[in-house]
């Protein structure tokens, strides 16, 4: 069972990494992968306090060595606790975002249930599993996790997101019936299997997030996922293996069942997080040379665009073509995400470059974006404030000179003249929320732009 338990774990990890890297600027993704990632942890942990127990009672001097474990099982169970009810309240903000219009409930949820929900779970964690009190936490814990999930579920059965709709909902309804189980758990094989099978729902769950992410995207998914599935099992099966067959031919201990779980993990994590792996060391290896780590970096991003890119020319249905371009806007700066575009394929592009590499067509449809922004600059003068100027300012500051001025700690250090008025002007002026609608509505002024060039 210990090393069923270690497969799923590392499937459960790389599939968290996955939802993560693929789009780690986007809350849903975000939450989901970390949801999975502390689901696995929890399986890990669980195993390793199983192991321990077993050699306190059944090693020479059993009571003694039962005494001396009790406190780290202790510890273990309180972690494995928090561990197994965290991804409920991770995934019920996940698909939150799925949910069109939800920006106010996604503000209640992180700001209302995440804090109230986090003490609740300390106060299991330190509660101690054999406790009569314990109970009454457990039922505490319990609504707060599955209230809002349950309501979440409700928002899903009537917004219905496209392509992933009946997916996520279904997914959500079984996650939400196996997570209620984590109220009043189950013991021994009984309980290890419900664990497992929340496992799946969790899965399919990721799997839901990772095709919104690529469907808002634009991008290939089957593709980019396979390979990158492959890559981590070989690299689990190569050094997990190893440890799998000690456990085979001398019996499992908590030393051995602590290393499966640890070589998993970092394989895994090294295959899956190569792209930022690489940046990093990168950083580090080469301090002085921004230029190689700038080619290095590109290079990457090129290479890990490629499964993602969907073949053939983009849609020109008007309000698809204005939602990819919105999102090529907003990765204006990112070489990887404009590659793996489908407005990459514009035919117009095909006109303009010599080659075809996925680099060279990035680079093409970015001199594209820039010239629709240059189109909505009015003529009177280098910066302006005025009505006329907003789409134009609300694209060229934030996208084309990477402007951020509603970031925490964002400074006026080191701009130029204009950059501050504008800098100055998007604080003093534009509520965030209404730079978000004036860049919507500028978007489309850029892809009616780019279809019309496109026809021509």
């Amino acid at each position: 069972m210990l090393l069923a338990v270690a497969a799923a774990a590392g499937l459960t990890w790389w599939l968290g990494f996955y939802v993560i890297v693929r789009d780690s600027g986007e809350r849903g993704p975000r939450r989901a992968g970390l949801g999975l990632l502390a689901y696995g942890l929890a399986l890990a942990v669980g195993q390793v306090r199983t192991a321990l127990e077993d050699a306190g009672t059944g090693a020479p001097g059993g009571v003694l060595a039962e005494a001396q474990a009790g406190p780290l099982t202790g510890v273990l169970a309180g972690t494995q606790g928090v561990l197994i009810h965290l991804p409920v309240l991770l995934w019920t903000g996940a698909v939150l975002t799925l949910v069109p219009g939800s920006e106010r409930l996604d503000r209640a949820w992180s700001r209302g249930v995440v804090p109230v929900t986090l003490v609740a779970l300390a106060w299991l964690a330190l509660s101690g599993r054999g406790a009569e009190a314990d109970v009454a936490v457990r039922a505490v814990a319990g609504v707060l996790l599955l209230a809002p999930l349950a309501g979440v579920l409700v928002l899903l059965v009537r917004a219905r997101p496209p392509r992933v709709g009946p997916l996520v909902t279904v997914a959500t309804l079984f996650f939400g019936l196996g997570a209620a189980l984590l109220v009043f758990p189950l013991s021994g094989p009984a309980g290890l299997l419900a664990v497992l099978a929340i496992d799946v729902d969790m899965a399919l769950l990721g799997v839901a997030i990772a095709m919104s992410s690529a469907f808002q995207a634009g991008e290939a998914l089957w593709r980019d996922m396979l390979r990158s599935l492959l890559g981590a099992a070989v690299a689990a099966g190569a050094t997990g293996g190893q440890v799998a067959l000690a456990i085979v031919l001398g019996g499992s201990t908590p030393a051995l069942a602590v290393l499966l779980f640890g070589v998993v993990a970092v394989a895994v994590a090294a295959q899956t997080l190569a792209g930022p792996v690489h940046r990093a060391l990168d950083r580090i290896a080469f301090p002085a040379d921004p230029e190689i780590r700038r080619e290095r970096a590109e290079l990457r991003d090129s290479s890990e665009a490629l499964p993602r890119r969907e073949q053939g020319p983009p849609p020109l249905d008007e309000a698809e073509f204005t939602r990819l371009t919105r999102r090529a806007l907003a990765g204006y700066g990112d070489l990887g995400k404009l590659a793996a575009s489908p407005l990459a394929n514009l035919p117009v592009i095909d006109e303009r470059i010599t080659g075809d590499s996925p680099l060279e067509r990035a680079a093409e449809l970015r001199r594209l974006l820039l010239e629709s922004i240059q189109r909505l600059k009015p003529r009177d003068g280098e910066f302006g404030t005025s009505e006329e100027w907003r789409f134009y300012n609300v694209l060229y500051f934030p996208y084309v000179r990477g402007l951020r001025p509603y970031r925490r700690g964002a400074v006026r250090d080191g701009l130029t003249p204009e950059e501050r008025r504008a800098f100055d002007w998007f604080l003093r002026e534009v509520p965030e929320r209404t730079l978000y609608n004036w860049q919507n509505a500028a978007a489309k002024l850029v892809a009616d732009d780019l279809r019309t060039g496109n026809r021509q």
